[in-house]
């Protein structure tokens, strides 16, 4: 087989057509491309409030004359538009630095579905983000390959979609003039295995999992009349034939048919107590669920310490009130967190080894010029830590406003790769749910992270002996030992501590 990758700007197919001549008659010599002749590159137009990416890669057969010279073009960083009618395989690309693998969330088209260019495929959660993917092509969707739970390795084909002719095609075909035509010169046999039709994939459309509950069964998905769009095989057609047949039975089907969202294993000896049925199940960790497993896993292997501190926060309900009372916007909300948020980033000012990385493979220590203070979030799909940018050129407004966005995304289940990566330091506000003490694992390559417990009124002595009452919350700064110490993180505590309890010392900072 030859492998060929000279792709040019214009006229690509053109390009390839010669490239294969060149290749079958013999060396040709290696020339540096001009900067005239530079690839495309695949993707669509940036901007900040983008969230579709393209992750098609195109991959086709050409098969030409009796010779059989065969080329496979894969690549994520050059297009080539295929011949119309050509059913592509759509892998999925990598999706971030150090992702091997997505979980499929849910399909946007099913078999049959048109789709135009840009136009959503499907939404996919890796470790770090839930991304929606866009076609790179407009086209029929063949055959999607997987169902919503299921996890897809990166570079496995994610579905199949038979290419429609567009614009460009018709034009680059035009340019080929008394180029051999790929359709007159491909055997008659390639040319069926190339465009697979409806036949050649099974006589009906079906998804895999309609497909493996007929095997289930033992009944030919061929001989099942399909009542979706275009005669599509349903699960139920599956399971009407099967109970005509006498071969499913519908008060037995109560778990077996459930898609494997959580892939739930009934154990084989239930316990029976009082006439009710307890019975185990095994469910399959999945999302943020799946990163918190690996990210804490490597957080326990390192040597951490705890520094405990209580803090009167009286000065900082009353501003808050003031706040409050004075806004007009509806849409904010303010909440103790931003402040709290923006006078750690002050803090951090004075001891910026706290808002550091720690590269243990090259024993190197990071600096982080950006405060990126990140915020665990509680969602019912897994705790998931997005992070404000930049807190240090923020105000208190903008942090506020910053912090409802991140966390109606995190409720949703739509933060971004940019939204949680980055973070230089961690909070925990464990207080907004109950607890007064927590004791956190650091969110690696930090080297701190802070726990924040409830605000609650107790009883504290004056100067004078006098009892008064006091609003007091503790906080637990979690610290890497490695390279930090205790006489630091007891300092940084402090200098904290004080424009926590005096807020107006945080206007000698502002600019």
């Amino acid at each position: 087989m030859i492998i060929c990758r000279r792709i040019t700007k214009k006229n690509p197919w053109n390009s390839l057509q010669r490239t294969f001549r060149s290749c079958a008659s013999g060396p040709a010599a290696t020339r540096a491309p001009s900067r005239h002749q530079q690839t495309p590159v695949l993707g669509f137009p940036s901007s900040p409030s983008s969230r579709f990416q393209s992750f098609f890669d195109a991959s086709f057969d050409l098969r030409m004359d009796s010779n059989y010279i065969s080329a496979r073009c894969v690549s994520s960083q050059v297009s080539v538009d295929p011949p119309p009618g050509a059913i592509l395989e759509v892998p999925l690309a990598q999706t971030g630095e150090g992702i091997a693998e997505c979980e499929l969330l849910k399909w946007f088209v099913q078999e049959g579905d048109q789709v135009e260019e840009f136009e959503r495929i499907c939404e996919v959660q890796s470790d770090k983000a839930t991304i929606e993917i866009t076609s790179r092509y407009k086209g029929t969707i063949f055959q999607t390959l997987y169902v919503p739970g299921d996890i897809v390795k990166v570079g496995d084909t994610l579905l199949k979609i038979t290419v429609e002719e567009t614009q460009n095609m018709k034009s680059n075909s035009d340019a080929l003039g008394d180029t051999m035509s790929l359709s007159s010169e491909m055997p008659a046999s390639d040319m069926q295995n190339l465009m697979l039709n409806k036949e050649s994939a099974g006589g009906v459309l079906s998804t895999p999992h309609v497909r493996g509950l007929a095997n289930q069964y033992g009944v030919n998905i061929n001989d099942i009349c399909g009542t979706g769009k275009d005669g599509r095989v349903l699960k139920e057609d599956v399971l009407k034939y099967a109970s005509e047949k006498g071969l499913y039975k519908e008060s037995s089907d109560a778990s077996s048919e459930q898609l494997a969202f959580l892939k739930e294993k009934k154990a084989s000896h239930p316990m029976v107590v009082d006439g009710s049925c307890y019975e185990d199940k095994t469910v399959q960790l999945r999302g943020f669920q799946r990163s918190m497993v690996k990210s804490m896993t490597m957080a326990a292997k390192v040597p951490h310490f705890h520094y405990l501190e209580e803090i009167d926060c009286d000065a900082l309900v009353e501003l808050k009130a003031t706040f409050q009372n004075e806004n007009t916007d509806p849409a904010v909300k303010h909440t103790y967190l931003p402040f709290l948020i923006k006078s750690l980033s002050v803090a951090l000012c004075k001891y910026p080894l706290l808002n550091s990385s720690f590269i243990e493979e090259s024993n190197e220590l990071i600096l982080k010029g950006s405060h990126n203070v990140g915020v665990a979030m509680a969602t019912s799909y897994g705790l998931a830590v997005p992070n404000i940018k930049k807190v240090q050129s923020l105000s208190i407004l903008e942090i506020t406003k910053e912090l409802s966005r991140l966390q109606q995304l995190a409720l949703s289940n739509k933060l971004s790769s940019e939204d949680i990566s980055g973070g230089t330091i961690t909070l925990s506000n464990i207080g907004s749910i109950g607890g007064k003490f927590g004791s956190p694992l650091l969110n690696l390559p930090e080297v701190a992270i802070i726990a924040i417990g409830r605000i609650q009124k107790l009883p504290r002595f004056a100067d004078d002996g006098n009892i008064y009452p006091a609003s007091i919350t503790n906080v637990a700064i979690g610290a890497d030992h490695r390279v930090v110490d205790g006489a630091t993180v007891a300092r940084f505590c402090n200098e904290w501590k004080l424009l926590i309890e005096k807020p107006e010392l945080l206007l000698l900072h502002m600019r």
